[in-house]
């Protein structure tokens, strides 16, 4: 005869396995195909006309990575999770010290091979379980139908600067984080590095939870990223 615990584990497991099953029938979020309307594009635009430096940024060679670990009494049950985003876009203008990126939350892709490698998970969810996952990041914690971007921007920055106050608009808030920075620039690009921790809480994100808490995702997350931006033809 099993344990009584050992049958509430396996119930919880199969109750897990229910859910998420469920949450890959739930319709898809679209990305949107135009930038986000508050996005300064013109004034890069008026800045490469004038003649100034603008680099846009490469999404192939760009990169965002969002550790996502699991929490509560029944965490062996569930997942730690990599969100990553490989189609960041959006402009550097140096001179002026000022940066202009977003991400469209409906391109992040979760839980691939190589990121759970480098962040040293040493299991790999079902493609069943990465599409429920992902659906239910995207429908029920990021609201991405009614918040669709990320946004983040940088202001009165400099390239030997270590520390950048980034301003980062997410589910319709925005905060300023210092986040330490490695920086290369030349002629021809910009490279920028670093890795910041926040909490989903401060952009009003309520994390992810089931059977009252027992399988949750922790309010903590951990980014790292690498941003490489190209210089553009002047205009002026």
């Amino acid at each position: 005869m099993r344990h009584p615990r050992h049958r509430n584990a396996v119930a919880a497991a199969a109750l897990l396995a229910a859910f998420l099953a469920g949450c890959a029938q739930i319709l898809r979020v679209e990305a949107p195909l135009a930038p986000p309307p508050e996005f300064p594009e013109s004034y890069y635009q008026q800045a490469q006309k004038g003649g100034k430096p603008v680099y846009r940024v490469d999404p192939a060679e760009s990169l965002i990575v969002i550790e996502v670990r699991r929490g509560g009494s029944l965490a062996r049950l569930g997942h730690d999770h990599v969100v990553a985003s490989h189609e960041l876009t959006g402009y550097v203008a140096p001179g002026e010290g000022r940066a202009d990126m977003y991400v469209a939350l409906a391109r992040l892709v979760v839980d691939e091979p190589e990121l759970r490698k480098e962040a040293g998970f040493d299991t790999q969810p079902t493609e069943p379980d990465i599409e429920g996952t992902r659906s239910n990041m995207l429908n029920h914690v990021l609201e991405a139908e009614q918040f669709p971007f990320a946004l983040i921007g940088v202001a009165g920055a400099s390239a030997s600067e270590k520390t950048l106050a980034v301003a980062i608009t997410l589910h319709g808030r925005t905060r300023t984080l210092q986040v330490p920075v490695e920086i290369e620039a030349d002629e021809k690009s910009v490279s920028v590095s670093g890795k910041l921790a926040f909490n989903q809480s401060d952009f009003g994100i309520t994390p992810y939870s089931l059977l009252g808490g027992a399988i949750a995702v922790k309010d903590g997350l951990a980014l790292r990223f690498n941003i490489r931006a190209r210089r553009m033809p002047g205009l002026g």
